[in-house]
């Protein structure tokens, strides 16, 4: 497999220019990347899981006082 896997490579990828060899290391990786995650068995995550994670923390922070501070402190520094 890897003498056949290097024949192509030097038959058919490494006579392409750069950017289509960018390119087309750029569709494997995607194509990789599908199918590991169809493979893996976990459900896609969605941003919106971390929707309110850490609310906790800015609970009684008022957010224009918190963004003046920032400011004041921007300010300060040399």
């Amino acid at each position: 497999m890897a003498r056949n896997t290097e024949e192509i490579y030097r038959q058919h990828i490494k006579p392409l220019s750069p950017a289509e060899r960018l390119r087309l290391m750029e569709l494997t990786v995607r194509d990789l990347a599908q199918q590991s995650s169809g493979l893996a068995g976990e459900p896609r995550r969605s941003i919106m899981e971390l929707h309110g994670l850490g609310k906790e923390i800015w609970k009684g922070v008022d957010p224009q006082a918190y963004v003046r501070n920032l400011r004041e402190e921007w300010d300060r520094q040399p």
